[in-house]
């Protein structure tokens, strides 16, 4: 199916954005989540700038291919209940809500920044998954079911938030994938009861 406008129109800016900052470090510098500079200079923007920057190429890529994908399809089912600004407000919305475990934890900590759409994107995905559990995804090029993935994703997450040495941040994904789902079922309560009777009907 195809993206719908705010998708596009979000994926646009952070290609151009990210594509800036891969030119320019100093930019890259200042959009960046870096956690001191949130708290000693109040540079509150960064909670959100840095969801618009990306490490390298394929980090921007591989988020950018997935909004593409399921951006759409949650910002046709969000419509009729809150509109395209309502979808827009939800996407900058995760990209806080994502991030700020993560700057809680690393607020005092001048050798840690964090970078990426990972934990919008997230919430865009779970939302997808609690819409259509059976849905089937291309998991480098194996297809799956999208609950299955998703029950990976989280037990992969969890581990290796705790493991760490990887430089992602797993945080996000886990609070940006919890987001989109709560943001989901508050929205339209009645999508849990339909989630579990989809879980229990399985269909490809």
């Amino acid at each position: 199916m195809n993206a719908g406008p705010v998708t596009l129109v979000l994926i646009a800016i952070t290609v151009l954005v990210s594509w800036q900052a891969f030119e320019k470090p100093q930019l890259l510098g200042r959009l960046i989540l870096w956690p001191p500079a949130v708290d000693r200079h109040r540079q509150y923007d960064r909670l959100l700038t840095h969801g618009f920057i990306h490490a390298d190429w394929q980090h921007l890529l591989f988020n950018m291919i997935t909004l593409f994908f399921f951006g759409g399809t949650i910002e046709r089912a969000f419509a009729p209940y809150i509109g395209p600004v309502g979808f827009l407000l939800f996407y900058l919305s995760a990209i806080l809500v994502a991030i700020l475990p993560t700057y809680l934890r690393h607020r005092h900590d001048p050798n840690y920044r964090s970078l990426g759409a990972s934990g919008a994107v997230s919430a865009v995905l779970f939302a997808s998954i609690l819409i259509n559990p059976w849905s089937l995804l291309l998991v480098f090029f194996i297809p799956m079911p999208a609950i299955v993935f998703g029950v990976c994703y989280i037990g992969y997450s969890i581990w290796m938030d705790k493991r760490g040495g990887d430089n992602i941040n797993h945080s996000a994904h886990l609070w940006g994938a919890g987001y989109g789902v709560l943001f989901t079922a508050m929205m339209e309560p009645r999508i849990i009861g339909v989630f579990l009777e989809r879980l229990g009907s399985p269909s490809f």
